[in-house]
């Protein structure tokens, strides 16, 4: 009788093999957000959410010019801030969190960024996603930030049956090795991006279709 595909070992030995590959294919993935300093990083986090890498990247300049640091951004006028980020999605809203969030950055931590995971989601705008995205970046904590990509490939790959991001990222804990994590989820927001694509994923030039099971996928080229 032949193994079954959904077993914990079946599953193990996939999840391995996905690894391998990403491996192979993005052998330095790493976020594509620009960044100098974990306050830029975390700035550009925030930004990120509900929008492209490439439009953040297209903003920040500006604003890191005006505002390099927490205290030049938490005496910044909002109405300010909200024209250097106009072209970011959900744009007034963000200019407010930055603002509050520099504040909170001086307030209690002396203006630096704290490499505490509840200090970091305690800021306004900045959820599990953004902690986990600016300390394994910023400090190297292992962590595996799920974005819609991540959360989108690992439904596709059978890896989660989840909706919820924090239940996707503690499926994907289980199945890959903690040295692994930060790798894992630059990999696959690459992946996700260039190759397995939302609404037609690029199956035929993918090296991971050999093993995966293409969980709802309706339509691909």
């Amino acid at each position: 009788m032949p193994a079954d595909p959904a077993s914990p070992a079946a599953l193990n030995r996939r999840a391995a093999g996905v690894l391998a590959q990403l491996q192979e294919a993005y052998p330095d993935a790493r976020t594509e957000l620009e960044y100098r300093n974990p306050f830029e990083l975390l700035i550009a986090t925030v930004l990120s959410a509900q929008a492209t890498d490439k439009s953040v990247n297209a903003a920040t300049p500006a604003l890191f010019a005006a505002y390099p640091d927490a205290q030049a951004m938490s005496a910044a006028r909002v109405d300010h801030v909200e024209t250097l980020i106009r072209t970011i999605g959900l744009y007034r809203n963000k200019a407010k969190n930055l603002v509050a969030l520099s504040g909170l950055l001086v307030e209690r931590h002396g203006g630096e960024v704290p490499n505490s995971f509840e200090a970091v989601v305690a800021l306004p705008g900045a959820g599990r996603k953004t902690a986990n995205v600016v300390l394994s970046n910023a400090y190297g904590y292992a962590a595996i930030a799920v974005d819609t990509h991540v959360g989108r490939l690992a439904r596709r790959l059978g890896f989660s049956a989840q909706i919820n991001p924090d239940k996707v990222e503690l499926d994907l804990q289980r199945l890959f090795p903690q040295e692994n994590w930060v790798f894992l989820h630059h990999a696959l927001i690459l992946h996700g991006r260039r190759i397995c694509l939302a609404r037609a994923p690029q199956c035929s030039a993918c090296t991971l279709l050999s093993l995966c099971p293409r969980l709802g996928v309706e339509r691909s080229s």
